[in-house]
């Protein structure tokens, strides 16, 4: 019991962070911006703490089935910490434009952040770095093809069609991924799996491999996602509140979610690119960014419609410059089923512009 707890300190101290925050709600909310921003920014890093568990238990469960349903297990897990935040956030104080912004930051920050940062490093230690290009091409026609219907098209909907087009998109992106998932679980699984050298691991006899539990990962994420989604009730009224007036573009909002949903695959891709294993790379970065569009959009959309108010979720017109450029580098850079440094540099240079042009405003 004592090493349970030991190893679930983070998720511990996430859960009492929730028992205080909702107690000094109305004292964080009262005392000044500067009290409710610090209130914020520490709940941002409980929530962090708890997503950490989230995704580490996420990661053990993709050990024990492996790819690709592990990948898939831990692209779900991360999306779904998403969606959570984001109908807590939109429940509190609706905005308009929170959730294309999330989606878009998160694409952003999977496919030029992680898989720019992953191949770059990787790249830089062990040169170039093979992968299925068969998954490659597969995400990213799909995240083309959903990021099109769901945020680009809606630009030329008439306002009076808002919900029968919203409708639409929702059963379009469950078409998508049940199609998606038929082929990543079924006749086309290798797709997304590379058959590595086998290399001799050298066990080290003080290191003891954590013993996978089902039960109690499986219990720890649910525990993790209720803990997340409690801490996101009080995060959201701190962060806006103690952003109030300072200028800060709207857009830092969708950025902070999208990290921190984002937080825990950064590390886990980190970790396979510096192995030489550049698959599980793409898989986590381009499978999380073709759930977040797919998975999310349908489920803020049925909210949509449910509350009777509408997202603009039509993109701007740089963030769709910044999404099809972001797109076609990825289609060239992940076309010959190997990556290098220097595909990676252009893709963390992609990253970099998205946060210049989203401290300008834009």
């Amino acid at each position: 019991m004592g090493s349970i707890l030991k190893q679930e300190k983070f998720l511990l101290l996430a859960i009492l962070a929730t028992f205080v925050a909702y107690p000094f709600e109305h004292w964080f909310l009262n005392n000044g911006q500067g009290i409710a921003l610090t209130a914020g920014i520490a709940l941002v890093a409980f929530i962090v703490c708890a997503s950490m568990r989230v995704a580490h238990h996420a990661e053990l469960l993709a050990e024990k089935v492996g790819d690709p349903y592990g990948t898939m297990i831990l692209t779900l897990s991360a999306v779904l910490v998403e969606v959570v935040i984001l109908a807590i956030m939109m429940s509190n104080e609706p905005s308009p434009t929170l959730v294309r912004d999330t989606i878009y930051s998160a694409v952003m920050l999977d496919i030029n952040g992680i898989l720019g940062l992953a191949a770059l490093m990787g790249g830089l230690k062990h040169g170039e770095q093979s992968y299925n290009d068969d998954s490659a091409r597969t995400y990213s026609v799909m995240i083309l093809t959903a990021m099109g219907v769901s945020m680009v098209v809606p630009e030329f909907i008439p306002e009076g069609d808002w919900k029968l087009y919203s409708a639409f998109t929702i059963g379009a992106m469950i078409v998508l991924y049940t199609l998606f998932l038929r082929m990543q679980v079924g006749p086309h699984s290798y797709f997304f799996s590379y058959s590595y050298p086998e290399k001799k691991k050298r066990k080290d006899p003080a290191v003891e491999e954590e013993p996978v539990n089902l039960t109690r990962s499986i219990g720890t994420l649910f525990v993790g996602i209720v803990v997340i989604g409690a801490l996101a009730e009080v995060m959201s009224k701190t962060v806006d509140l103690g952003l109030e007036g300072t200028g800060a573009p709207p857009v830092m909002t969708a950025i902070l979610v999208a990290a921190i949903s984002a937080a825990p695959e950064i590390l886990t891709a980190l970790r396979a690119a510096l192995a030489n294993r550049m698959q599980s790379v793409v898989n986590i970065a381009l499978g999380a960014s073709l759930s977040t569009v797919i998975l999310t959009v349908p489920v803020m959309e049925a909210m949509a419609l449910y509350t009777g108010q509408p997202f603009q979720m039509a993109m701007t017109p740089v963030q769709t410059v910044m999404i099809f450029i972001t797109l076609l580098v990825s289609a060239i850079n992940l076309n010959d089923g190997e990556t290098n440094a220097i595909e990676g540099m252009t893709h963390f240079v992609l990253f970099a512009t998205f946060i210049m042009l989203s401290l300008l405003g834009l």
